[in-house]
């Protein structure tokens, strides 16, 4: 599986690409700010073609691009449908299925934003990617009530979870377990 993420726009958010294998459809996770010339530079680099959109919540820093992406590649933004009222631009339902022959699993974890969710995957080698949006960072976790999402999201995932998070470099969930300052008490892992 092909994971490639970078930083964009003044508030540098985490864009991600994902793939099944480089030279084929991918699916762009948070296409905020500024994403156009980084984004291009990374699908021509690896031969991808966007297949869909999806946004882990409707912050301009996560979903200011999408509009222009959408109409520039044919493809919608799916956004959970709590979280339409934040974005400018038209979305659909975000919901768990197949995208880009990737099987997505979607986990609505209110507290950022009221549609704010965790995009959870297994890859092909038998890795497990969450891309946490602004619930979970390395070290920190976003601004809002998360505390009861947080719990949820760490209850579903064993520790060996690499997290992909909105902001920040990526982490475990075994690993925010153990050193998050905010995750204190939220039991060992698995």
């Amino acid at each position: 599986m092909l994971v490639v993420g970078f930083g964009s726009g003044p508030l540098q958010a985490n864009c991600y690409l994902l793939a099944a294998a480089a030279g084929g459809p991918c699916v762009v996770v948070d296409p905020g700010q500024e994403v156009a010339a980084p984004l291009a530079a990374a699908l021509g680099e690896h031969g991808l073609v966007p297949a869909a959109l999806l946004a882990t919540h409707g912050h301009p820093d996560h979903v200011a691009s999408a509009a222009a992406l959408s109409a520039e590649h044919g493809v919608p933004l799916h956004l959970h449908p709590a979280d339409a009222p934040l974005h400018d631009g038209d979305s659909v339902p975000l919901t768990s299925g197949t995208f880009a022959g990737l099987d997505v699993d979607v986990r609505h974890v209110p507290g950022h934003t009221p549609g704010s969710v965790v995009i959870a995957l297994e890859t092909p080698e038998g890795g497990r990617l969450a891309l946490t949006g602004d619930t979970l960072f390395a070290g920190s976790v976003g601004r809002g009530d998360v505390g009861e999402a947080l719990r949820s999201l760490l209850a579903g995932f064993p520790d060996d979870t690499v997290v992909l998070p909105g902001h920040g470099p990526a982490t475990t969930i075994g690993r925010e377990r153990a050193g998050n300052p905010f995750l204190a008490g939220t039991g060992a892992g698995r």
